[in-house]
C-alpha cells in the first residue's frame, strides 16, 4: 500500500503540473492570437474611419501587444509565436504610416479651407480663382484667420502657411497687371506688414516648442 502511494502521489502531481502547463500554454496562445486578429481586423478598416478614432485604436493595439509579448514566455513554440507577433507588428506599422499620412493630408486641407475659403480646392497653388475683385477679401480672411489661430499652429502648419502666402503673393503680382485698384493694393500692403512679424515670431515659437518636445 505504501509503495502504491509512493507511485500514485508523484503521478498525480505530474498530471496536475502537465494540466496547469497546458492551460497556461492555451491562454498564452490565445493572447497572441487575439493580438494578430486585432491587427488583421484594424487593417481592413478604411483609413478615413481609423483616422477619426486613432488614439483609441493605438491604445488598444499597445495593450494587446504587451499581453502577447508577456504571453510568449509561457508558450511552447516560442519561435513561431514571435514570428506571428513580428509580422503583425510590421503590418500595423505600415497601416499606421498610411493613417498618419492621411491625417496630415486632412489637416492640410482643413487649414487651406480656413485660410483661403471654400473656393480653393485641390493642390493647385496658381489660385486662378483669385481676381482683382476678390483678392482683398482673400488676404483679409487669410491674415485674420492666422491671427485668430496663431497660438494653435504647429511648425508644420506655419510652413504650410508660408507656402500658401507666397503663392497668394505671386497671384497678386499677376493681378496687379490686370487692374488691381490702388485702394485695394494699399490695404493689402497693410495686411502684409501685419502678417510678416506675426509669422516670424510665431513660427519661431512653434519651432522652439517642437525642439523642446523632441528632447523629452
Amino acid at each position: 500500500m505504501k509503495n502504491l502511494l509512493r507511485l500514485t502521489v508523484p503521478t498525480v502531481f505530474a498530471i496536475i503540473m502537465i494540466a496547469c502547463t497546458d492551460k497556461e500554454n492555451k491562454i498564452s496562445a490565445q493572447k497572441i492570437d487575439n493580438f494578430t486578429k486585432f491587427v488583421d481586423s484594424i487593417s481592413s478598416v478604411s483609413i478615413d474611419e481609423s483616422s477619426e478614432k486613432w488614439k483609441d485604436i493605438e491604445a488598444t493595439y499597445q495593450m494587446k501587444k504587451n499581453e502577447a509579448e508577456q504571453a510568449i514566455t509561457k508558450i511552447d513554440n516560442k519561435v513561431t509565436a514571435q514570428e506571428n507577433i513580428d509580422a503583425s507588428t510590421t503590418k500595423f506599422d505600415l497601416y499606421k504610416s498610411e493613417v498618419t499620412e492621411s491625417k496630415m493630408q486632412m489637416e492640410k486641407k482643413k487649414l487651406r479651407k480656413a485660410l483661403l475659403g471654400e473656393e480653393h480646392t485641390g493642390e493647385d497653388l496658381t489660385f486662378s480663382w483669385v481676381n482683382k475683385d476678390n483678392i482683398l477679401q482673400v488676404y483679409e480672411n487669410f491674415v485674420n484667420t492666422v491671427e485668430q489661430n496663431k497660438a494653435l499652429y504647429s511648425r508644420e502648419d506655419w510652413d504650410e502657411i508660408k507656402l500658401l502666402y507666397e503663392a497668394l503673393d505671386s497671384r497678386k503680382n499677376t493681378i496687379e497687371k490686370e487692374g488691381l485698384s490702388s485702394d485695394d493694393n494699399l490695404k493689402i500692403a497693410a495686411l502684409k506688414v501685419k502678417f510678416a512679424p506675426m509669422y516670424t515670431l510665431n513660427r519661431m515659437n512653434a519651432k522652439a516648442e517642437e525642439n523642446a518636445e523632441a528632447k523629452e
